[in-house]
């Protein structure tokens, strides 16, 4: 399931890419089968080393040039260990919510991002984000560790990437689908993942993921604009 259009970011082959808060890696391995070469960056260990895995995985079976996976690393994306200026694609999805100085993360991005380089950065939607904080305290910091510790408005994101440097091109919302599934499993309990009506939905993420039947995809693209659970911003380095 991938949030980020690659289109829109410009994405080439042969270009290197920096997946910061990559996760288990949806984003990178994507990435790597359109030909970029990806490093991908999470501040958790236990994830790197799974997406490790799979890169690895994907080399041996033949599905992506070793060369694609650049490598893999545990790091904070507020103190980058990266030079000035080395990569032509940079992208952060979901991650900037849950850091508490995300002016820093925003500075460190663009920073290592080339002139002229371009950028993706996904963050909660604030409309579907403020009902899930309504519902639940669970769901948030502080009580959640290293939950969400902000819900954005456009108008902030998009200043804060432009006093980073960047110039704001496009965006558009995704996921209209996952907005209820997290507004239910906000209602009964974040972490009640076994109650009945949260596993039936997710079972229906699921088939709607693999299967994508087109009447899912046109409730999607038509409900997206209003209850798209992530909101997808794209610019570039001046």
């Amino acid at each position: 399931m991938l949030t980020i259009r690659f289109d829109r970011l410009g994405v080439r082959s042969g270009d290197l890419v920096l997946d910061a808060g990559a996760g288990f890696g949806r984003h990178a391995y994507e990435l790597a089968r359109h030909g970029a070469n990806v490093v991908a960056l999470d501040y958790s260990a236990a994830e790197m080393i799974a997406t490790r895995g799979t890169f690895g995985a994907m080399v041996e079976a033949g599905e992506i040039d070793e060369e694609r996976y650049v490598g893999t690393l545990q790091g904070d994306a507020t103190r980058l260990p990266f030079a000035d200026g080395v990569f032509d694609r940079v992208i952060t999805s979901e991650v900037l919510e849950h850091i508490p100085v995300d002016t820093a993360a925003i500075g460190e991005l663009v920073r290592v991002l080339k002139p002229a380089g371009t950028f993706a950065a996904t963050v909660p939607t604030w409309y579907p984000e403020k009902i899930n904080w309504m519902l639940s305290d669970e769901y948030h910091a502080p009580k959640a560790a290293g939950g969400h510790v902000r819900i954005y408005s456009a108008t902030e994101l998009k200043a804060k990437l432009r006093t980073a440097g960047l110039t704001v091109t496009t965006s558009h919302h995704a996921h209209a689908l996952h907005s209820p599934y997290w507004w239910l499993r906000c209602a009964v309990g974040p972490r009640r993942d076994d109650h009945p009506l949260v596993a039936r939905y997710r079972q229906l993420l699921e088939w709607e993921i693999v299967e994508r039947p087109r009447s899912l995809q046109v409730v999607e693209r038509v409900l997206a604009p209003v209850l798209g659970k992530s909101y997808v911003v794209y610019g570039v380095k001046a």
